[in-house]
């Protein structure tokens, strides 16, 4: 058993709903969640050929459902990758709401399945499952969200879900539904994605613990007879050489002091996601863990939660760690960068033409080649037309 190596993958950025910025931890060079600001970044996105955008989601951020609906009429062909969260909404409601927008976006949607991981987030949003239960009620909620996405007429009879009658009248574009991504490094949640996800998640770690987490869920697939595609989520840091890189690493976290690191470990602590606490683990709260690898750099995860590794390089550099990434298996990247909408050109200007792309499209060449350095208007003799009349 094991993964093919990947030729070519899709490249996605993300939306920053919770608040953007050039440092973390700070309000210097912070920018306000808008709906003109996310519309910049989806545009750019979606003219410089990204796959598809990651709407996060949590108390913290705008509702991901509403901004993918903003957004969607706004963009021609970028997908978007919207929460699920099992535990706060019905799947009947998801389900219709996903068809929806589905058909209203012509195929573009995503769905993204989040169990919840910090247990104090959850109790806000009355949601007092353990993780074992969250996951079994996971299972039971996409059981029953696939069934809708079918439009068959069906009773389900579950722990979490019960159903009677059910049925959607109106299908999505996609069949059979939206793609399902999921993310889960515990067992638990290794299960549930191989019994129900299209595209397995992982955070940024070392190559050979990637490896490992792929195997496991590719496993986990098997045993209900089925296979996953792979993808992986991580930051970047790329500049024209290496020492700009990691100099702009250094200075993302300028602002980061140990009372900043204290309070947002002290957080995560409390987290029950497998995942959390395996970024946690990378750095140990500590600035001088932060380089765990070659051109791999857990800054971000001293203060943010969820992925908190950072490619950071040249060009040559990033692309070469994606490859070892695309050797194991994964497809498509999720990626992002402070702040989101200059990082957005910068990732795909240095990078994109070192890494084969899926549905890329021609290449678009760029041409700044006016008699001053640039095109300026009025530099060309006008053409002559003799009237006909």
């Amino acid at each position: 058993m094991g993964t093919a190596p990947q030729i070519a993958a899709d490249l996605m950025w993300f939306i920053p709903t919770h608040g953007d910025g050039r440092y973390l931890a700070s309000t210097d060079g912070a920018r306000e969640v808008s709906l003109g600001y996310m519309r910049q970044i989806a545009q750019a996105a979606d003219q410089l050929g990204y796959y598809g955008v990651l709407l996060p989601t949590g108390r913290s951020c705008e509702d991901a459902w509403v901004v993918a609906s903003a957004l969607a009429p706004l963009t021609e062909k970028l997908r978007f990758l919207v929460a699920v969260r099992p535990g706060l909404s019905e799947p009947s409601m998801t389900a219709r709401m996903a068809a929806t927008l589905d058909r209203l976006s012509g195929g573009r949607l995503l769905i993204n399945v989040v169990a919840g991981g910090d247990p104090a987030e959850l109790a806000g949003d009355g949601v007092w499952l353990d993780h074992a239960a969250r996951y079994r009620a996971t299972d039971e909620y996409l059981t029953v969200w696939r069934r809708y996405l079918s439009c068959e007429k069906f009773d389900f009879e579950g722990a979490h879900v019960r159903v009677k009658d059910g049925q959607l009248f109106f299908p999505p574009v996609q069949t059979p539904h939206p793609p399902l991504y999921f993310g889960g490094s515990s067992a638990d949640g290794q299960e549930v994605a191989g019994k129900h996800a299209d595209t397995y998640l992982t955070w940024g770690e070392l190559p050979e613990d990637v490896a490992q987490k792929l195997a496991s869920a590719e496993a986990a697939a098997a045993r209900h007879g089925r296979s996953l595609k792979f993808g992986i989520r991580l930051h970047v840091i790329v500049r024209e050489t290496e020492e700009e890189a990691w100099a702009a690493a250094d200075d993302l976290i300028r602002y980061v002091d140990d009372a900043a690191i204290e309070r947002a470990q002290q957080a995560f602590a409390g987290f029950d996601s497998v995942g959390q606490k395996r970024m946690a683990a990378l750095h140990g709260g500590r600035r001088d863990k932060l380089v765990i690898g070659p051109n791999l750099w857990a800054g971000v995860g001293l203060v943010r939660g969820g992925a908190g590794t950072a490619l950071v390089g040249n060009p040559q550099q990033v692309a070469d760690r994606m490859r070892e990434y695309m050797d194991l298996g994964i497809e498509r990247f999720i990626m992002s960068g402070y702040p989101h909408l200059e990082e957005c050109y910068r990732f795909a200007e240095l990078v994109f033409p070192l890494i084969a792309r899926r549905d890329a499209g021609p290449a678009v060449v760029a041409r700044n080649n006016g008699p001053f350095g640039e095109m300026i208007a009025n530099v060309g003799a006008p053409v002559l037309k003799v009237s006909t009349s």
